[in-house]
């Protein structure tokens, strides 16, 4: 390498998006590419990947571990349902598990995932740890697919204040050859296939120092057995769990029936509305006829062609008015939730008031008929 050309872009180096960014925007790549259920994060940290992708809508269990639990402590709240995941619950399950706990360790809680990601792990560890690594990522968890990041020695010569290693904590950093010399190993151990890559693109005429994080991505070769995936299991757990959320999910019959109550009332108040302002068009008042129409429109256009048969009509009887069932069914969003007629009664049945044989929602309004 050129020292003068060297020196010139150890001043100017800034990479946009910032590189663990780019690291984050890899990792959620492949989640839209393989479509994990369940993803690990081994070196979690503040939880900041984690957080990115509970918003994947493919994964049903997250899982983050670190040997800092004071780190994950002072983010693990990020990760914590909002007060509009029960008001409008996920069609999704959701749990989100933090461990404390090294790497070095087999606990049986992480057996059973699809992707383990590992971004800026390994040069973290002993030598006694990073032995013992391989053996607990590839053969005991095991999982489908594993994300390995760890910075690239040689680009380090382009970062400014750069002398020896990037972080304090590093153990070591390895060149391209190294860290690929040392995944082509394990790959031909544990049987996976790798592909190498990065993030952080080096400067135009630079291209052979490789990217500023090297990457390897492993792809098990065979699917596991069930005699593989219970081999030398540990009975004992050794990791602490230190934070767990179960998401709201219309998957659990309490929160989907909530939703359907909410959809059911809100779907026959529209209907009951457009009703009542119909009949008063017709009435002889002058008042009521010269009310301009509401924004339901749409709405009702919509709701003519429903009602087609003479038994999905709403009608008024007395101080009451009934919203038949089969009507309110036929919405797409009401459809979607119960999938069939006879689970939406069965979720509203004691919840909503209804007519005597149960085939409409009633409403009374005799007191709206003494304020108008």
């Amino acid at each position: 390498m050129d020292k003068n050309f060297q020196e010139e872009f150890t001043q100017i180096i800034k990479f946009e998006p910032p590189l663990y960014k780019q690291r984050y925007q890899f990792v959620k790549d492949l989640v839209e590419k393989y479509k994990p259920k369940k993803v690990a994060d081994l070196g979690c940290a503040d939880c900041s990947l984690l957080w990115m992708l509970k918003f994947c809508r493919c994964i049903e269990v997250l899982a983050g571990l670190d040997i800092c639990a004071n780190i994950m402590k002072e983010k693990m709240h990020t990760l914590s349902p909002l007060p509009v995941d029960y008001f409008q619950p996920s069609e999704r399950s959701l749990t989100v598990t933090l461990h404390h706990g090294s790497v070095a360790h087999k606990d049986p809680c992480m057996l059973g995932f699809d992707l383990v990601t590992c971004l800026e792990l390994i040069e973290h560890l002993e030598e006694s740890e990073l032995k013992k690594f391989p053996e607990v990522v590839f053969g005991f968890m095991a999982p489908r697919i594993v994300v390995i990041s760890t910075p690239n020695c040689e680009f380090n010569a382009l970062l400014p204040g750069v002398k020896l290693y990037r972080h304090p904590d590093h153990k070591f950093e390895w060149s391209q050859a190294q860290f690929q010399s040392w995944a082509l190993e394990i790959a031909r151990c544990y049987d996976y296939s790798v592909e190498f890559t990065g993030v952080g693109q080096p400067p135009t005429g630079m291209e052979k120092i490789g990217f500023c994080t090297q990457i390897g991505v492993f792809v098990r070769k065979y699917p596991q057995t069930g005699e593989s995936v219970q081999s030398e299991k540990p009975t004992e757990a050794v990791y602490k769990t230190v934070f767990k959320a179960v998401y709201p999910s219309l998957k659990d019959e309490k929160y989907l029936q909530n939703a359907v109550i909410r959809e059911v009332v809100f779907t026959a108040q529209i209907i009951k509305h457009r009703l009542m302002s119909k009949r008063e068009e017709y009435s002889d008042d002058p008042e009521r006829k010269s009310r301009s129409q509401s924004s339901m429109d749409c709405f009702s256009d919509y709701l003519e062609k429903l009602v087609v048969e003479k038994n999905m009509e709403p009608f008024v009887s007395g101080n009451e008015v009934y919203v038949p069932l089969a009507t309110i069914f036929s919405f797409p969003k009401v459809k979607r939730l119960c999938g069939t007629f006879e689970k939406l009664c069965k979720l509203i049945a004691g919840k909503v008031t209804l007519s005597s044989d149960g085939s409409a929602v009633m409403f009374n309004i005799e007191h709206e008929n003494e304020e108008n």
